[in-house]
């Protein structure tokens, strides 16, 4: 999982920086030319490594955006994220979510914020189910959608569940996608057939 950049300690180093700095500054009062000559050097080279680190960052991180799909001849068609995951936006009732595509996963589970968005109050939901993770038991409350919307196939009442736990996306599982006859992934594309 990647890192964000932790500011708060950025801020302190370059405050250390800017004290040291001074020291040096403080102590070579004759050469004040040449060591502000020097310290902007190490200041341009300093702003470098900052930056070169953020984009590395950039460039490692997954893509949390939705992959792109397609329909070919009636088929859906949805390629792999940069992450090798496969994740695609969904119309569900009248709301567009992002589902990573999970076949690990027995139903569709919503994340807390994603079923707010879709009429769900929280607080009526029964969240007597029990889901096993990776990262132990999670409590899910039993939920229907009306609608599920993906290319040109609308399917209706579809079970799902609402996650008690911190997810930080909606899971379609396979209670969505069994109602494809078939799922083939090959060369970074996972093809979804009726």
């Amino acid at each position: 999982m990647p890192q964000d950049i932790d500011y708060p300690r950025l801020v302190y180093l370059g405050l250390l920086a800017a004290v040291l700095l001074g020291s040096v500054l403080m102590t070579r009062r004759g050469a004040f030319k040449k060591a502000a000559f020097q310290s902007g050097i190490w200041l341009v080279i300093f702003a470098a490594m900052i930056a070169a680190v953020g984009i590395w960052q950039d460039i490692r991180s997954p893509q949390r955006s939705a992959s792109s799909f397609t329909t070919q001849e009636g088929n859906v068609v949805i390629s792999q994220g940069g992450d090798g995951h496969y994740r695609v936006k969904i119309k569900v009732n009248d709301q567009t979510l992002s589902f990573l595509v999970d076949t690990g996963a027995s139903h569709v589970v919503l994340t807390q914020s994603d079923a707010k968005a879709l009429g769900f109050k929280l607080e009526n939901l029964q969240f007597w189910n029990t889901a096993m993770t990776a990262n132990g038991p999670v409590s899910t409350a039993p939920v229907r959608l009306r609608q599920m919307a993906l290319g040109p196939y609308v399917d209706r009442n579809v079970s799902a569940s609402v996650n008690s736990g911190e997810m930080q996306q909606s899971l379609l599982g396979m209670s969505y996608l069994n109602l494809y006859s078939s799922i083939e992934i090959s060369q970074k594309k996972m093809v979804l057939k009726r």
